[in-house]
This record gives structure tokens, sequence and C-alpha cells, in this order.
């Protein structure tokens, strides 16, 4: 009894330290608890290898007992197995394609030249955009000053109710969830709750924090801003006007209940 109690609290220490080990790292919650469950399984594996020695069964009543195991270690198992994240390959091809209409074939890797120009290219768009959506910002704040209040910039050819469909639209194909939670959805603590960020920040400063990633910092946020948790490549992914579409969703997001961090300016 003494030794099957010690391996119960070592199994337990084990258990936990799986457990604050991958929460540090970081892991998503159902990974954290598979760890643990592997520490309990050991621990009940070497439980049993201190059990009575089983009396010896034949016949019916063997293969019956056989049975029953292998419907258990099935059961144990498939249930695991549902916990994992599941994904619909379909359905990620189905994002894929949405990401890369209209835009060139992959460049190949080993062609060294062709990916540098490309990638000078890219860069002088990159500018471009920036140095467009300063305009912008100055052109709406102007406008703001004369009507009292700024008005959220709309994409040629597109009402209002169209523009936030597309916007919710692509914080879906971008898989924005990932990292931040909105509506009680989504979210690993890699970037903060959106829920307010429209009463703390206009829509053309989400948008260029979409491109340009280092120009805001979420208050609290500092370790994963150094780290660049959030990536520079949105520029380079999506359309400008996808951009402002989903800039002008998020500026609708204005539930103050929601304790959303405090954007603070870094450029």
């Amino acid at each position: 009894m003494g030794k099957a109690i010690i391996k119960i609290i070592v199994g337990l220490v084990i258990g936990v330290g799986l457990y604050v080990a991958t929460m540090a790292l970081d892991f998503p919650p159902v990974f954290r608890w598979l760890f643990f469950g592997y520490a309990v399984l050991g621990t009940i594996v070497f439980l049993i290898l201190d059990a009575p020695t089983m009396k010896v069964m034949s016949g019916g009543k063997a293969l019956v007992s056989l049975l029953v195991f292998y419907a258990i270690l099935c059961t144990v198992f498939i249930s695991g197995a549902s916990l994992w994240p599941q994904y619909d390959p379909e359905d990620e091809k189905g994002k894929i394609v949405k990401i890369l209409k209209g835009k060139p074939n992959i460049l190949d890797p080993w062609k060294a030249d062709e990916v540098i120009a490309r990638t000078k290219e890219l860069d002088l768009k990159a500018k471009e955009l920036t140095e467009r959506i300063k305009a912008l910002g100055t052109v709406q704040g102007a406008a703001g000053q004369e009507t009292g209040a700024a008005a959220a910039p709309v994409a040629a050819g597109a009402s209002g109710g169209d523009v936030l469909k597309i916007g919710e639209e692509q914080w879906q194909l971008q898989e924005c969830y990932n990292c931040h939670k909105l509506n009680g959805e989504g979210g690993k603590k890699r970037g903060p709750e959106l829920d307010n960020i429209g009463t703390l920040l206009p829509q053309e400063e989400i948008a260029r924090k979409i491109l340009d990633p280092k120009s805001y910092k979420a208050e609290g946020f500092d370790a994963e801003y150094d780290k660049g948790k959030m990536p520079d490549k949105y520029k380079d992914l999506m359309e400008l006007k996808d951009v402002q579409a989903l800039a002008a969703w998020l500026a609708t997001f204005k539930n103050t209940s929601v304790n959303t961090p405090k954007p603070i300016k870094m450029k």
C-alpha cells in the first residue's frame, strides 16, 4: 500500500509539472491536459505492475475478457483522440484558394534572383501602402474636423454592409482568432481581446497596425511585442481594400465591458 501511495504522488507531481511546463510554453489547454493525462496513464501502468497476478483463464471466459479489454482500450483512445483539435482539409484548402486568388504563382525558393527581386518589389509596395494609409488618416482627420465626426473609409464600389461582411470574412480567412479573442471565441493569449478595440483605436490606425505590427503595442503585452508575435505578413497576403474592410469591421466592436488593453503608439 505504501508503494502505491508513493507512485500516485510521484505521478501527480510529474503530471502537474508537465501541465505547468506546457502552460509556460503557451500550449493550448487541450494539449496541457493530454500531457497530464499521459502522466496519470503512466502512473496507472506502474500501479498495475504491483497488482496481484490474475488467475489463468481459458475458453469462452478468456475470449470475453479479451474482447472487453480491447473495447475499453479502444474507447479510451478514441475519446482521447477526439479531444485533439480537428481540422477539415477542404475548409483549409478553400481558405488558401481565397487568399491566393488573383495573386501570382508562388516563387521557386531556389531561384534566388527572382526571390530577391520579388522581395524588393513587396518592400516598395509596403512602403507605398504605409504612405497611403498615412495620407488616408490625414484626409479623414480633416474631414472629421469639418463635419464634427470622422467618417470611416469605405472601399470603392461597395456598401458599408458589404465592407463589414468582407472584413468578417478576412478575420476568418487570415485566422486572426488563433491569437485574438473576440465575442468570447478564439485566442491563445498571444494577443489582446478585441471586443472594445473600436473605442480605443480609429479604423485607419487599426489598418496601420495590421500592415505594420510594430506601429502599436498592446498595454501589458511587452514580451509578445518584443518577440514579434504578430506576424509581419499581411501586407503581402492581403489587398489594401481587404485590410480596410477588416479594420472597418473591427472598428465596430465597442464593448466597454471587456477589458481590451490600451494600444500604445510606437511609431
